[in-house]
């Protein structure tokens, strides 16, 4: 029977523990929900091991196939360079297949209800309450745009208003997009972080929620995070997707 490629989950990393610590959660969330995978995480800068390191000791392992997952919301600058340019200084034996970011998903969106409600809001507060939907910010347009349609889309789900923020690169900031809601007469402000980890820009979100009446927690290792994740493994693992640099 064929091996599975390995999953090799690919993170920014950072100089906050809290961040590698979640992805760490995240990633035992995935292999709890599929266990006889095998699921290896890199970071690109601050933490280790490194994406480079990993490639080698699996290389050296007789490891051959490989699913390059990024760990990032957006597919800007890191999905469209920095991540391919490690990998195509993999060990030539491997066979790396590079998955989609995670974004966009309606799993997402499910993860995003799930930790306000888990802040304290429940279904039947949505029609009075204006959703600051915050993402750490991109000078990518491609990503901005996409954080605007997702706004869009998760406003259609009942909610009272749905703004985008970002925390940097891109504007409104979340405050600027907190006191907009409560100028269109939302009863309630949420803000809900559409980052993965905590970190330095997921703090500047929480500073900017000071005046909100709601403020969610990160992503992290949701069970719905975890679920994307294995469903863009499960895409990347087909024949039809060429493998890098081929």
């Amino acid at each position: 029977m064929r091996t599975k490629p390995v999953l090799l989950v690919i993170a920014h990393g950072s100089r906050d523990p809290r961040h590698a610590a979640t992805v760490h959660a995240l990633v035992r969330r995935v292999r709890s929900l599929r266990p006889g995978l095998r699921v290896e995480t890199g970071f690109l800068d601050f933490n280790i091991p490194s994406v480079h390191g990993v490639l080698e000791s699996l290389a050296a392992e007789g490891v051959r196939d490989v699913v390059a997952l990024p760990l990032l919301l957006t597919r800007a600058f890191h999905a469209k360079a920095d991540i391919p340019a490690v990998l195509r200084d993999a060990p030539p034996q491997l066979r790396i297949r590079q998955a989609e970011v995670l974004g966009p998903s309606p799993l997402l969106l499910s993860a995003l209800e799930r930790r306000l409600y888990e802040a304290g809001l429940t279904p039947a507060d949505k029609a009075s309450t204006g959703v600051v939907l915050a993402s750490a910010g991109s000078s990518d347009p491609e990503a901005i745009a996409v954080i605007a349609d997702i706004a869009r889309e998760w406003r259609h789900t009942g909610w009272c208003a749905v703004r985008p923020a970002f925390a940097s690169a891109a504007l409104p900031r979340t405050e600027e997009a907190v006191r907009e809601l409560r100028e269109l007469g939302c009863a309630r402000v949420a803000v809900a972080p559409y980052v993965l980890a905590p970190g330095f820009l997921p703090d500047r979100i929480a500073r900017g929620a000071a005046e909100a009446d709601v403020l969610a927690e990160v992503l992290g290792p949701a069970p719905e995070v975890a679920r994307v994740l294995l469903e863009r493994y499960d895409a990347a693992r087909t024949p039809a997707l060429a493998a890098v640099g081929a």
